[in-house]
């Protein structure tokens, strides 16, 4: 069943091109070999199955990859290029190019098999909400955009028939599709004049798109993000107000709600702790979601569908939360401005498997079988100290890399989680290989001490030899608790000399072990110094002398 299961990959892009790494584990002390030479590209990006690789270059050109051979499919000159993506399983391509009037059509969705140009329109400004401009299904078969007060739907078995349905949404700004599967479309319309933001999620069956699903309204909000889970059953939309009008915050004010298609949960999710919403993820099962929230330190909580707290993963510098793939392991990271303190959970066991760093991580995710975790240190974000460190599910460092020049780029190939064996599987598989292997050294030294036992001489009364130490040094470990609290320093009492010992700390372990007050023998006062002492002592004794008097008038 292990030879069943997808190789991993690596994709790694520096100002020189790209390649790609074979998955790990890796020699102790060398560098992965690349499966690919490196070639010169500006931007890479993989299809969400993980089937295909979409290479550009700015201005120039784009191509397209197989990922399990690494041959070209197709390769498209494309003049004045600004962006492009591939479709869930890369069966479509779409390109964005500069234009000079709207008669020129430089948006254009192209068949990658048959490098044949689908469908064509023009777009003036190219922005995050509004590309992809054709946003699809995992199956592709539900195929979306948005325009002015309007979505409009594609036939993706036909893009020459155009826009075959359209829904009326005055003032939209921003719309997220549902993946798995395409069955649901939300929007959103933000705060204007006095009326409040709203999301609202319409039905893309074609004899239902016209009604409303689900709804939710807010006041102070200028932008949102969409978190479809797996199923389509529910949304998570986190809202942000550019200024936040309580002052607590500079970055602005962030709420995160939560609505369901079946209409059972309509509301903001009740968090525990004041401040921005920092990450929000859904687990690959789609019944579980996990928050990290708060002011500093921030806190990380586990909700159920009905948005019901399951599990608290404590308090810490945390902004970041990354599910495994398989839905067992968590990790709760702080990246960016935060020093890079990571906590592995296991979910399943509901306890903390392992703490570590990762300093100045630009990029973090789990790979696909969910056995390893990987962080990098990228450009432009950084522009030096350039690295990808690789960690075990519990958190131990497996491979590290520094790269001279920048690095801009470090992700795994896609695969489905179903095609890895489930991690318990290797656990339970290394725990057992770890037992026999420490029962069988365990059979081989006692053979050995019996042996030894047996040869060697017995003496009765002997005391084992070793380094004098004076009477005063068998108070060093009540003297290191008291003084430390039960963690040894960087050079430990123990390692010191004695004499040192004996001369500097005698007096702190007297205090120490017998509790009675410590007698400094101080100098002798001046003449001076006793002179003014007797002259505060006499001043003292006049005010007490006077006080009385009034009290007896």
């Amino acid at each position: 069943m292990a030879s069943q299961q997808p190789a991993l990959s690596i994709l790694v892009r520096e100002p020189d091109g790209f390649t790609v790494w074979p998955g790990p584990p890796y020699p102790p002390g060398s560098n992965p070999p690349q499966k690919l030479p490196k070639t010169a590209c500006s931007a890479t990006t993989f299809s969400s199955d993980g089937s295909r690789l979409l290479v550009t270059v700015a201005s120039t050109s784009a191509t397209v990859y197989d990922c399990s051979s690494l041959s070209v499919i197709r390769s498209f000159d494309l003049p004045g290029l600004t962006a492009a993506a591939l479709s869930p399983t890369g069966s479509y391509l779409q390109t964005f190019q500069k234009s000079s009037s709207p008669q020129v059509k430089n948006v254009t969705v192209w068949h990658v098999d048959t490098a044949t140009a689908l469908y064509q329109h023009y777009q003036k400004n190219l922005s995050k909400a509004t590309w992809p401009m054709v946003q699809f299904s995992a199956d592709e078969s539900v195929a979306c955009r948005m325009q002015t007060n309007e979505m409009q739907f594609f036939d993706t078995k036909d893009f020459t028939k155009g826009i075959v349905h359209k829904v009326r949404f005055p003032s939209i700004a921003a719309m997220q599709l549902a993946s798995d599967p395409g069955s649901h479309v939300a929007g959103f319309v933000p705060e204007a004049k006095g009326v409040p933001a709203s999301v609202q999620i319409f039905s893309c069956d074609k004899d239902a798109q016209n009604q409303v699903v689900a709804r939710r309204s807010f006041f102070r909000c200028s932008t949102v993000q969409f978190h479809w889970n797996k199923g389509s059953t529910g949304l998570l939309i986190v809202s942000q107000a550019d200024v936040d009008k309580t002052n607590q915050s500079y970055y602005g004010e962030t709420k995160l709600h939560y609505l369901t298609t079946d209409r059972a949960f309509e509301g903001i999710v009740p968090l525990k702790k004041e401040g921005p919403v920092h990450d929000v993820r859904w687990s690959s099962s789609g019944s579980e979601f996990a928050v990290v929230y708060g002011f500093m330190p921030a806190k990380a909580t586990i909700f159920n569908k009905k948005c019901n707290p399951l599990h608290e993963l404590g308090e810490g510098p945390y902004n970041t939360i990354r599910w495994n793939p398989k839905g067992r392991f968590i990790v709760i990271a702080g990246f960016g401005n935060l020093p890079g303190d990571m906590a592995f959970w296991d979910y399943a066991e509901k306890k903390l498997v392992g703490k570590t760093k990762a300093e100045w991580s630009v990029i973090s995710e789990w790979s696909p079988d969910g056995r390893h975790f990987m962080t990098a240190t990228t450009a432009p974000r950084l522009q030096i100290d350039n690295g990808i460190k690789i960690f075990d599910h519990n958190g131990s460092l497996q491979f590290k890399k520094m790269f001279e020049n920048k690095l801009y780029q470090a992700d795994w190939k896609p695969e489905a989680p179903e095609r890895f064996d489930d991690i318990a599987e290797l656990t339970t598989s290394l725990s057992n290989i770890k037992i026999e292997d420490t029962k069988k050294q365990g059979s081989r030294q006692g053979s050995k001490s019996a042996q030894t036992s047996s040869k060697a001489p017995v003496t009765i009364g002997a005391k084992p030899a070793g380094a004098y130490r004076p009477p005063q040094s068998k108070h060093t470990a009540a003297l290191q608790d008291k003084l430390f609290g039960g963690l040894a320093p960087t050079g430990s009492v123990s390692s010191v000399q004695p004499a040192f010992i004996s001369f500097c700390c005698m007096p702190f372990l007297a205090l120490c072990t017998t509790n009675q007050p410590l007698k400094w023998n101080r100098p002798e006062m001046s003449k001076t110094a006793l002179r003014n002492k007797k002259r505060r002592e006499k001043q003292k004794e006049k005010k007490a002398g006077e006080g009385s008097s009034a009290d007896d008038s």
